[in-house]
């Protein structure tokens, strides 16, 4: 249903390389980085994107804090899952829910949570059994 999103970072080479070293387990890669150069109030404002086949998740360079998002993102598994949380934390995440079983959603959901350089509460998920 969903065919991109953005998030915003105001640090954006911290940003982006969280989510560059995050997604990895995930199968996701840096797809395309540009300077967004025609907006006159932000002529240098960077922008890049993440997907497994093309640009599905943005990060968007940004002057002010803008309120944290919560985002999930599927895992192929639930090593995947244990290392995405280890790449983040690795890579200026904060611990937000170690690698684990959330029942209260189902009995397979196996999840964990970070948050990224900006507050947003980013979360790997893989919904099969053991």
């Amino acid at each position: 249903m969903i065919d991109h999103m953005s998030s915003y970072a105001t640090d954006y080479s911290s940003t982006k390389n969280f989510y560059e070293a995050a997604f990895g387990p995930l199968g996701y890669t840096l797809q395309t980085e540009f300077v967004a150069s025609w907006d006159p109030e932000f002529p240098t404002r960077r922008a890049c994107a993440f997907g497994a086949e093309r640009p599905v998740f943005w990060v968007i360079e940004t002057k002010q804090t803008i309120s944290p998002r919560h985002i999930a993102f599927s895992a192929a598994n639930r090593q995947a899952v244990a290392d995405f949380y280890s790449q983040a934390i690795q890579n200026g995440g904060t611990d937000n829910g170690e690698p684990g079983i959330r029942a209260m959603y189902h009995e397979h959901y196996y999840g964990a949570f970070v948050l990224d350089p900006d507050g947003n509460n980013v979360e790997a998920v893989c919904h099969l059994p053991g």
